[in-house]
């Protein structure tokens, strides 16, 4: 299977890395990049081609594409991987606004081409085991759900007025788990946040810690918290309680918490430093995946209608802390009809 991956930062190389170790993919990956240097080494090193740039992706007679380009190039590049009738794999966001996320879902749709989104913790084996527990009924009826999701260092300065903000750019993962774990929607969110950090925060109009009260349809209360200032580590974590049962997601001899309890566990020797180093495995099976779907072995696990649901809860989150009110989801445009 030839893949084109545009895009070869971070993330872009670790899921060039993983592509170029498939046995459908191997040697036939072509990988360009904004900075051609950078594309080159990386081709080299992965025994892959380099592509001088974005149109020669869509004229090399690829199979597939995968975008982990710039945000702000999602959409367009999904709109004319949708219009050459390509799958598309595309790390989130689809794009930083309802109306981008809703144009590029739009042209797949009339396409009736794939797009796969990239929301790796539903290729987690915890969140994937929560799934099965919360789905058997073992835990009960559910009455709380607290996720959280904690970085150990900000991301550069330059990245924050380009990300979207917490909510879109890090509560959506525990937005979209939420969903997903318990299969429920979210029907109303009571969201707050701070700016008491770093300068470059209020300078981005950003926050630097997010808390959420997030309603279910079902009645059950969730929260969601987030962080970009946990110097402990990378935390990633969520807890689920019914009324015959609780069980935690993220908790293992390397998440970043001490106890003070006298016979209670030691802290980690060995914290976890960052989402690649955490989710590493489930990177590479969400990859995996998407070859699959490709070849017509398996459902899309990931479409861009759950991109766009993810979405909305962080845009109502962003507007009950900007009008600080609770916001239904009703007021967001986008919902199934």
């Amino acid at each position: 299977m030839r893949i084109g991956l545009i895009g070869t930062g971070r993330i872009g190389t670790f899921h060039a890395t993983a592509l170029s170790r498939h046995r459908e993919v191997g040697g036939s990956l072509i990988v360009t990049d904004a900075d051609p240097v950078r594309a080159r080494r990386l081709a080299d090193r992965l025994g892959a081609t380099a592509a001088p740039g974005v149109d020669e992706i869509f004229t090399w007679g690829v199979d597939a594409v995968v975008i982990t380009a710039a945000t702000s190039a999602h959409g367009e590049l999904i709109g004319r991987a949708a219009r050459a009738g390509l799958p598309v794999f595309c790390e989130k966001p689809i794009a930083l606004d309802l109306t981008g996320t809703l144009t590029a879902i739009a042209e797949v749709e009339a396409a009736g081409t794939i797009l796969q989104m990239g929301f790796q913790r539903r290729f987690d084996s915890g969140y994937a085991a929560a799934r099965e527990v919360v789905r058997s009924g073992q835990l009960g009826r559910l009455h709380t759900v607290r996720a959280m999701t904690s970085d150990q260092a900000p991301p550069p300065a330059a990245h924050l007025p380009l990300s979207g903000g917490l909510y879109r750019d890090t509560l959506v993962h525990d937005f979209d788990m939420l969903r997903w774990v318990t299969g429920r929607e979210i029907t109303e969110v009571y969201a707050m946040g701070s700016d008491a950090g770093p300068a470059m925060f209020r300078e981005a109009g950003d926050i630097d810690t997010a808390a959420c009260v997030l309603t279910l349809d079902d009645g059950t209360l969730a929260t969601a918290t987030a962080t970009r200032l946990n110097g402990a580590g990378y935390d990633v974590r969520m807890e689920l309680a019914g009324e015959l049962d609780q069980i935690g997601v993220g908790l293992d001899d390397r998440t970043p918490i001490a106890s003070t309890e006298p016979a209670g566990p030691p802290a980690a020797t060995k914290p976890w430093t960052g989402f690649l180093e955490r989710f590493g495995p489930a990177y590479e099976a969400e990859l995996h995946a998407f070859v699959e779907v490709v070849r017509g072995e398996r459902a899309n696990p990931c479409d861009g209608r759950e991109a766009l649901h993810a979405l909305r809860i962080a845009e109502a989150c962003e507007l009950s802390r900007r009008g600080r009110r609770s916001v239904p989801l009703s007021e967001i445009p986008g919902g199934r009809d």
